[in-house]
């Protein structure tokens, strides 16, 4: 099922989400676009079968991030004054990351080109990234007067530490993909032909593994930056005795020591 500027497609157990707007450098700003990417991650949750996401962008760009042409005509997300601005992005663009936060099965972003601004944070809601090497990344919000208001500020940080979100916000700079690996915003470059083939390997991986352990890892590392140490082991040891009940923990520990592949459900 796809919708206004993103096509879904399933191939097993994983989905791909490819934002398909690539007249506008697939801007994530417009109303039917946010529309999409929530209804999509809804759909996932409700639906256990799914074990991977893989987003990338159609045509030359990962995402071009807000539409300047439509902050220049002031419209859209960008029309009226500061108070129906401030409700624009509350009840539009930041729909994103809070749903981006709820996605309950690990997230692959791949960045087949440029990430600029609301781009370069939506790469940075995923859980692991992997770029072309024609692909660069800008926190570029100042650059165009503005802030980061899709939560940017928040992400971004936690992928690259304080110093080098700093530097990456406050000059609006480009980041290659070169640099990118180098600072660990990406975990690897790939050719652009390679880009896709790489992601689908990736996410094999990760699918190959018990879903429900994989759900529940994803949280826990996702939690790990929000609370303390005490809460977290708390959290863990409960999630660690829902783990061992479940048939795939079963099966894994059988297929271990029966050295062959584990056949797992989600049960």
């Amino acid at each position: 099922m796809s919708a206004a500027g993103l096509l879904v497609e399933r191939d097993g157990d994983v989905v791909t989400w490819t934002l398909n707007q690539p007249q506008t450098r697939n801007a994530i700003s417009d109303e039917a676009v946010i529309d999409a990417l929530v209804g999509a991650i809804d759909a996932v949750n409700r639906d256990p079968s799914v074990r991977v996401v893989i987003l990338t962008g159609a045509g030359s760009a990962f995402s071009a991030g807000g539409n300047v042409k439509d902050m220049a005509a002031r419209t859209g997300l960008f029309g009226g004054g500061a108070h129906q601005q401030r409700v624009g992005y509350q009840l539009g663009i930041q729909r994103i990351p809070r749903a981006m936060d709820t996605l309950e099965v690990p997230i692959i972003a791949a960045v087949n080109g440029p990430a600029v601004g609301a781009g370069c944070d939506l790469a940075m809601m995923c859980d692991l990234r992997i770029a072309s090497s024609t692909a660069f990344f800008a926190e570029s919000f100042v650059k165009l007067g503005i802030i980061p208001g899709d939560g940017g500020a928040w992400f971004l940080p936690r992928v690259v530490g304080q110093a080098r979100a700093a530097e990456m916000a406050l000059t609006g700079d480009r980041v290659d993909a070169a640099t990118a690996v180098e600072w660990g915003l990406v975990s690897r470059v790939t050719e652009p032909d390679e880009l896709l083939a790489q992601a689908r390997e990736l996410a094999a991986r990760i699918a190959a593994n018990p879903p429900v352990a994989v759900r529940m890892t994803k949280k826990l590392l996702r939690e790990s930056s929000r609370q303390s140490l005490d809460q977290l082991l708390e959290l863990s040891a409960a999630m660690q005795g829902i783990a061992h009940q479940t048939a795939d923990h079963h099966e894994a520990v059988a297929a271990f020591l029966e050295k062959r592949p584990g056949r797992y459900t989600g049960a």
